[in-house]
């Protein structure tokens, strides 16, 4: 069961989604979903049913809401298409990291003023870039955030990017879980060791995981790289994780 939402920022107005399970009693926990570039639409709104049928309300903001609203991808259409991309990456170019702060805000006061959330701490989840704002979120917010995962994550810790969140998880409180892709171009080994070693020096109880044979995108439904298998993967360590601090 879902409803829609507007949420005012300091930018405008985010359009969102709360998801709950059919027949919820009383507030749930809550978990807040964010999109992979692709934005919101229906392989997203199953992902986010599901788990909020495992007895949270989960909360999926349209990260692109400066830009457009509700679905961006066509119908039978991929974030991958060549006339597609263009305007996604374009649109993703404007999430930097003080606007995202700026929405995290935001999305907190909805967590608190809405009657679908309890109180108290939450979970993150970020797919593609967004795997970056799930480990941003829960730095600048380690008194609320208690779990932060991120799947086929891009760029965590490039190198020579100033403004990567592999300098911001020292102040992490969250348990942490990533789900790689094997081999992912946006993501190569050498990051994954970079993140690594950076949550270990400042003690955050983390989970690094590589789904071996799965390529960038593997739990977007709607997406050439779809793995079935790997999508299987990530719900149920996802179930854990939330399961185990919510």
């Amino acid at each position: 069961m879902s409803r829609a939402i507007d949420i005012p920022t300091a930018d405008g107005t985010i359009d969102a989604l709360i998801f709950t399970p059919d027949n919820a009693d009383g507030p749930l926990p809550a978990v807040v979903l964010f999109t992979d570039i692709g934005g919101l639409r229906p392989c997203y709104h199953e992902k986010a049913q599901r788990i909020a049928d495992n007895g949270y309300a989960v909360l999926m903001p349209n990260v692109y809401y400066r830009d457009a609203t509700g679905q961006i991808v066509p119908e039978g259409k991929s974030f991958r298409d060549p006339d597609v991309r263009p305007t996604l990456v374009e649109y993703a170019g404007h999430l930097t990291p003080e606007t995202q702060s700026r929405d995290f805000i935001a999305l907190l006061e909805c967590l608190d003023a809405e009657a679908e959330f309890a109180g108290g701490k939450l979970g993150v989840v970020g797919y593609c870039m967004t795997g970056a704002f799930a480990l941003r979120m829960a730095a600048e917010h380690p008194d609320r955030v208690a779990a932060a995962a991120g799947f086929h994550s891009a760029n965590l810790a490039k190198a020579d990017d100033a403004s990567s969140p592999v300098g911001k998880v020292d102040t992490i409180e969250a348990r942490v879980y990533f789900g790689h892709a094997d081999k992912d171009e946006l993501l190569p080994a050498e990051q994954i060791a970079r993140m690594d070693e950076a949550l270990a020096t400042a003690g955050v109880h983390f989970t690094t995981e590589l789904y071996k044979g799965a390529a960038h995108g593997f739990t977007a439904k709607d997406a050439p790289s779809y793995d079935a298998a790997a999508d299987a993967l990530h719900h149920k360590r996802l179930a854990t994780l939330l399961e185990e601090t919510l």
